[in-house]
């Protein structure tokens, strides 16, 4: 029981891990989601600024050029985690059916250990019982 103890204590650690990994990864895609939306905004006011909202002119802002680089950027790191974050999700759920399994399976030890437990107090008041009638009729 104690081994079982302690893989069920292991399965459960690996879990919560695994689901931290996850978390971690949703959130950095969601700073880095926010990040490129902000710097959206700061390129739109340059243009704005500027009055030229065509890349390829020759006077377009150097600032909304570096801003739409970085967003760029930031956009491929968001779509890799994005890859990242679909096996962090698949290991999660891999480790959440071990768990599973461990927990059935100390469940089904626990149900087998009440009824063979039901079965021995059964046994004792049937053997007090008898006892009492045989005491009364002899």
């Amino acid at each position: 029981m104690k081994s079982r103890d302690t893989l069920l204590k292991l399965k459960r650690f690996q879990v919560d891990d695994k689901r931290r990994q996850v978390v971690q990864i949703e959130t950095m895609i969601a700073e880095f989601e926010r990040m490129a939306t902000d710097l959206d905004r700061e390129i739109l006011q340059e243009q704005e600024k500027a009055g030229i909202h065509d890349t390829a002119h020759y006077a377009y802002p150097t600032y909304a050029k570096a801003a739409q680089g970085r967003r760029d950027n930031l956009m491929r790191s968001a779509d890799e985690l994005r890859g990242q974050l679909a096996d962090a999700q698949g290991a999660l759920a891999e480790a959440f059916e071990e768990l599973k399994k461990i927990e059935i399976l100390e469940e089904r030890d626990s149900a087998r250990e009440r009824q063979a437990e039901a079965a021995r107090d059964q046994a004792e008041m049937d053997r007090i019982g008898l006892a009492a009638h045989e005491a009364r009729a002899g």
